[in-house]
């Protein structure tokens, strides 16, 4: 096990971890900032109008994108597993 070979894992690693969690995070940010538009532009300030869209929008997100991250996850787990004789050595 070289330490080229675990700057690679690890680096697979974190690059996996933020494309599974973007789409979540991107929906909060939008969402989130259409709430808050309206909010400035009508002046209203209630703090359960900003949390409970996000959420909608982050679980329908996870929802959507749920067979594509898992797809993404098994690849990344068989390549894992497959590369596991470069773990031993």
């Amino acid at each position: 096990m070289t330490a080229d070979f675990l700057t690679g894992f690890f680096y697979e690693a974190i690059q996996v971890t933020i494309l599974l969690a973007a789409p979540m995070l991107v929906a909060g940010l939008v969402v989130g900032l259409l709430v808050s538009i309206f909010q400035s532009v009508t002046s209203i300030n209630e703090m359960t109008l900003t949390f409970i869209p996000k959420m909608l929008a982050v679980a329908a997100a996870l929802i959507f994108f749920f067979p594509w991250m898992m797809q993404t996850l098994v690849g990344f787990t068989e390549r894992i597993f497959l590369g596991m004789n470069h773990f031993i050595r």
